[in-house]
């Protein structure tokens, strides 16, 4: 138990809080004249209520900075309110406007930190009793009034637990592509230094007529060698969490044609490369493969309706160019659903090698992801 409150008054703040948008200043311009409105047809108000509906309208503006200062709204809002409570007790009504102070509450327990959260519970509670007690609430209505302040909590809770845990699942998919990135640099330069491993076995055999001082450097050559990939492998495998190593050969953009389909069931795939690409780095041209496979995954899955998938490859002096389209329906489910996992492991390779990367819909019909990396990679 006390861990748990430990762990929860040292919770930090969720990362980047949305701004205000327009929505935001819609609420706030709703509830003004909302509360002016009541203020002037409720019958059953006193003159200190009606009096106190200044101070819920100017109270209304803290809805603003609910996200980004989520406790010190609440302190204002709720002291405030407890402070009105004080100046209207012996009367048993008040204004249905400050119903909205639950929003407070909501934004408190999202984006606030374990330590505010455990602050502005104290100080909500304190003025709901407060109220509660001043004002002589029944029995059913505190019990109706707790119940529906422990929702707004355990929905603010919810959320905020079910964006971190989305936020952990997109981290870990970025990190097993960073894995999978370090396997294919590992394979690149492990070619090369095996190669230099060789020539300097070669050199040692032939070394028996050459200076001692040839011999000699060939033996650093091929121990430094050696060591280098041990070490790789050795980063690999720490990498993978001691995970067994595929040894499958690393895809190239000539591997493209592997994705070619026609007559099977399902739309088509049509693969065209053009442009040099004799020297295109490795992990650029397994980045390329790789993000060709998930597009051609993710068409075949989710687009409606699509009879065909183009994938096309196109190389210039300084970059790589990657454009897949289908011809699928651009409905609604398909057009605002978030980027599967595979695309979001990809855009992080993208990007780690330096290029850019988009997924969208079409103009007329269909989806298009389309991507630009250098020819030469620039691996963080």
């Amino acid at each position: 138990m006390q861990e748990l409150l430990r762990s929860t008054w040292d919770e930090p703040r969720p990362h980047h809080p949305p701004p205000r948008v327009w929505r935001d200043w819609a609420l706030v311009g709703a509830l003004v004249p909302t509360a002016v409105l009541e203020g002037v047809l409720r019958s059953d108000l006193s003159w200190r209520n009606l009096s106190a509906f200044v101070i819920v309208v100017g109270l209304v503006p803290t809805l603003l900075w609910r996200r980004t200062r989520p406790l010190r709204m609440v302190a204002i809002a709720f002291g405030t309110s407890g402070l009105l409570t004080l100046l209207t007790r012996g009367d048993h009504t008040e204004p249905y406007t400050m119903a909205y102070l639950v929003i407070l509450v909501y934004a408190l327990f999202r984006w606030g930190s374990g330590r505010e959260a455990v602050i502005g519970l104290v100080i909500v509670l304190g003025g709901a009793c407060l109220s509660m007690v001043l004002r002589h609430t029944s029995l059913a209505d505190t019990i109706g009034g707790l119940v529906v302040l422990f929702a707004v909590i355990a929905l603010g809770a919810a959320v905020r637990y079910r964006a971190g845990l989305r936020t952990r699942e997109l981290d870990q998919v970025k990190l097993l592509e960073r894995e999978r990135l370090a396997r294919d640099l590992h394979d690149t330069v492990a070619h090369h230094v095996s190669a230099i491993a060789i020539r300097a076995q070669a050199g040692l055999a032939t070394a028996v007529t050459q200076p001692t001082a040839a011999a000699d450097a060939l033996r650093v050559i091929e121990a430094e060698a050696s060591r280098a990939l041990a070490e790789m492998r050795a980063m690999v495998r720490v990498l993978r969490r001691n995970q067994p190593v595929d040894m499958a050969p690393t895809p190239r953009i000539a591997d493209l044609e592997q994705l070619v389909s026609r007559g099977r069931t399902g739309p088509s795939v049509e693969v065209g490369i053009s442009g040099d690409l004799d020297d295109v780095h490795p992990s650029v041209g397994t980045a390329i493969y790789r993000l060709a496979q998930e597009s051609v995954t993710n068409a075949r899955r989710h687009a409606r309706h699509a009879t065909r998938i183009e994938v096309h490859v196109d190389a210039d002096d300084t970059s790589v160019h990657l454009r897949v389209t289908d011809d699928g329906d651009t409905g609604p489910v398909r057009s605002t659903a978030a980027p599967g996992y595979g695309l979001i492991g990809m855009f992080e390779r993208v990007d780690l090698l330096g290029g850019t990367c988009a997924a969208g819909p079409n103009p007329d019909r269909g989806w298009t992801v389309t991507a630009t990396l250098p020819r030469t990679g620039v691996p963080a």
